[in-house]
């Protein structure tokens, strides 16, 4: 019932090993400092369109939460906080787990 708007504002900002096979310290290792915001990304978080607003950052698949940690600090470095996203007073999450056969579509 609230309003949303889905925004590509992450990208690589550079490449990393295949996760296939990594424990989860190796994992957050290889995504540490990975991801950055778009240019497009910057301009509305410091022009202040999402900066007060709720952020929901999907993955579509999740294993150890690594790549999620990594996009909430790129997305928290995009807002100007010099804290981890974890730490901040409004920052919340919630994992929303579902079973592969959840996403098959009905054929019938």
């Amino acid at each position: 019932g609230r309003p949303a708007r889905v925004l590509a504002v992450l990208r690589q900002r550079r490449a990393v090993a295949d996760q296939s096979g990594l424990d989860a310290r190796q994992r957050r290792a290889n995504l540490a400092g990975a991801l950055e915001l778009t240019a497009a990304g910057e301009r509305l978080l410091r022009r202040g369109l999402v900066s007060h607003d709720r952020v929901i950052l999907v993955d579509d698949l999740l294993t150890t939460g690594s790549t999620l940690a990594e996009a909430a600090r790129a997305v928290g470095e995009g807002r100007g906080t010099d804290r981890e996203p974890s730490v901040r007073g409004g920052c919340r999450a919630a994992v929303v787990a579902a079973s592969p056969s959840a996403f098959e579509i009905n054929r019938n």
